[in-house]
């Protein structure tokens, strides 16, 4: 099947049916909905040989993923990311081509991505607060959009966010009105944007509500399970421990809960566990009912999201250069097993 075969099935015009299937904002949601499904149903692929001749594009996404000591992003959350994109690069005919690097490398990989012009435009994922990634992508002029944000750059760029300030900020008062005072913070590495913006949330909760912060209940590093068990192993081995733990993922919540099991203390009775990035394809949190009272983000939407605004970037080209697009996403908090009010409360 066709493009134009397609849009005669769904009585649309090929410019429309393209227009869907490349995430341009024009096309409202209902009919994108539809000429996606359409495009699954009829296995409609894009002929991509025939557009690369006929654009002069390679049809290929860049993802250049960095391999460091400090921080590794090839995790489950990152996976179902990928499965986004790549639904969206599917259906439009483009190719994911990934190139994994040690973090010193990155500059020359971007410049050699560039030269070659083997992809069109790139992914930039877990931007650090001042990111130079974003810099040489505009000065290659390379189409980009960052997964996230970066809050010392000053330049135009466009991205998509999830709301963390807003998360951290509600998931901590959620605590603190079921009476816990002592609440932990297990955090990404701070360099990281989401992991700063995170931190701004529980803090500033903390100071509207009078609760005074602990410095000895904060942790921050790569988000494992490993890392949950840890340091919560580390608090509640403390004179004054911690009621409740606030985590940036649910691999660190699942530690602090091994940890719980490990010193015969009940989850959501004795001490209660909050978590972010719950919403995951391959690590689900619990069946019907949540096991973790959860901020839910759905990292496979970002992908999706961040796909299509690249796509309309490269699509536009030079014709008419698009204006830079920030989406901001809200994580609604999802009440699990996990939590219960203060001990003694």
């Amino acid at each position: 099947m066709n493009l134009k075969d397609l849009a005669d099935q769904l009585n649309l015009s090929p410019t429309t049916v393209s227009r869907a299937l490349n995430g341009y904002p024009e096309v409202s949601e209902v009919t994108r909905a539809r000429v996606e499904d359409a495009a699954r149903r009829y296995n409609y692929r894009p002929n991509t040989q025939a557009k690369r001749l006929a654009t002069g594009r390679a049809m290929a996404i860049g993802h250049v993923i960095p391999i460091s000591t400090q921080h590794e992003i090839v995790n489950p959350v990152f996976a179902d990311f990928i499965a986004g994109a790549g639904e969206v690069y599917a259906r439009s005919g483009y190719d994911l081509l990934m190139t994994i690097v040690p973090d010193e490398d990155q500059d020359r990989i971007y410049r050699e991505i560039r030269s070659k012009r083997n992809v069109d435009g790139c992914i930039v994922h877990s931007p650090k607060m001042a990111e130079p990634r974003i810099g040489l992508l505009r000065e290659l002029g390379l189409p980009f959009v960052v997964h996230g944000r970066a809050t010392l750059e000053t330049g135009p760029y466009s991205w998509v966010d999830m709301n963390n300030i807003r998360a951290f900020h509600r998931a901590t008062e959620f605590l603190i009105d079921l009476g816990h005072r002592r609440i932990a913070l297990i955090n990404g590495i701070e360099t990281m944007d989401f992991a700063h913006r995170r931190r701004l949330g529980f803090e500033q909760a903390l100071a509207a509500r009078g609760v005074q912060a602990d410095p000895g209940l904060m942790a921050s590093g790569e988000m494992t399970e490993a890392q949950g068990y840890h340091e919560a192993m580390a608090m509640l081995a403390g004179p004054q421990r911690p009621t409740a733990f606030l985590t940036s993922s649910l691999l660190s919540a699942m530690g602090v809960r091994r940890a719980l099991g490990d010193l015969g203390l009940v989850l959501g009775r004795d001490v209660s566990i909050v978590t972010h990035d719950d919403d995951l394809s391959y690590l689900r949190n619990g069946g019907d009912e949540p096991i973790f009272t959860a901020t839910r983000s759905s990292v496979r939407d970002a992908g999706r999201r961040c796909a299509r605004l690249l796509l309309r970037q490269i699509e536009l080209g030079k014709a008419a250069v698009p204006k830079p697009v920030g989406e901001l996403l809200e994580a609604p908090l999802i009440v699990g097993a996990s939590t219960g009010p203060a001990p003694g409360v």
